[in-house]
Parts: C-alpha cells; structure tokens; sequence
C-alpha cells in the first residue's frame, strides 16, 4: 500500500467535492442502477449539494462514508470519477459495517477499478477503523457482484428468501461476510 493508503497504482478513493454535484446527480439518478441500490425515488441537485457540505462529518458520527473512487490514468495526471463505494449502517459498538459498490457507466466495469477499491475499503476498514467484520448483500441475480466479493474473501452466510421485489417478480437476496482475520482467534 502507498503512503495514502486510500489509493494504489489503479484507483484512487476519495472524499466527494462540491464540483461533484453534477456528477453524483447524474448516477445517483439513473434508473438503471436503481435496482442494485435499492433507490426508489430521485434525489435533487439541493439535496447532494447538502450531503457533501456534510461529508466532512466522520464515520463515527453519520454510521456512513460514502468515497468516489477515481481510475488513475497512467497516460495523464488526471484521474477519472468511475464510481462510488460505501461504508453503511456503520455499527461502533458491534464493529462492523455493510458496504456497497458502484462502477457507474458500463464502459468502465470489468477493468478490474472495482476489485481495486474493494481492496482498499477492505484494509482501510480494517487497518485503520479496527473493524470486525464487514458485509455485503447482493441480489442473487447479480452474478458479477457475488463473485467480486467472494474473489476479495467475503464468505456467503445466508440468503434472504424473496427479499426483494422486481418487476419479475420477487428475488432471493445473498448475505456475506468478511471477518477482520486480526479477530478470527477471538470468535468463539
């Protein structure tokens, strides 16, 4: 890991900026991802500008971090916004937290920035918040995402019976887990 390590040779992670606004409308708003994020309603352009002016907040006090992950271009020294990772329902007391995953724009997807990113959401929660455990949940239609979690060590414990409700009908939802291995001797 580099001296920031909330970036490596690929991508980079990074706090939301207010020239984000457009950007994260833009996402936040395409129906198409909807399904993944569990977004039924849109948001405005007031609403993100307030989240960021937010965003300094910490983890501690919001239970979220929400990083806009930017591929590092090896042919410029511009990075670009591919998409988004999240820490949620942050829990201090049982230390752990959900995390989610966004690579926006097709174009950008199976270039390995997502594999990236979770990589280092996975060692920064870990080595620098000291938390227990991480957990994703991921409709079970959503093969690429179950296998971007079990390639990064997530560990399939459950699975939501008709948990979520889609325009064909109801689908099962996959619940993993990655234990901090720092902890794994303290389990009983």
């Amino acid at each position: 890991m580099t001296a920031n390590f909330l970036e490596n040779s690929v991508v980079k992670l990074r706090a939301p900026e207010p020239e984000d606004v457009d950007l994260l409308y833009s996402w936040e708003n395409n129906m198409e991802i909807w399904k993944v994020s569990n977004t039924l309603t849109p948001f405005s352009k007031f609403l993100l500008k307030k989240y960021i002016e937010n965003s300094h907040l910490d983890i501690w006090e919001t239970k979220e971090l929400r990083l806009i992950i930017e591929a590092k271009d090896q042919n410029s020294l511009m990075n670009v916004p591919v998409g988004l990772i999240d820490l949620f329902d942050f829990d201090p007391y049982h230390s752990r937290a959900g995390v989610g995953i966004l690579i926006a724009n097709k174009e950008n997807r199976r270039k390995g920035y997502a594999t990236e990113a979770l990589r280092i959401l996975i060692a920064y929660a870990f080595d620098f918040l000291q938390l227990n455990q991480l957990y994703a949940n991921i409709s079970v239609t959503n093969e690429v995402s179950l296998r971007l979690f079990a390639n990064l060590s997530f560990e399939r414990v459950g699975v939501k019976k008709a948990w979520l409700k889609t325009s064909k009908g109801w689908e099962d939802e996959v619940l993993l887990q990655l234990i901090n291995p720092r902890f794994q001797l303290h389990r009983s």
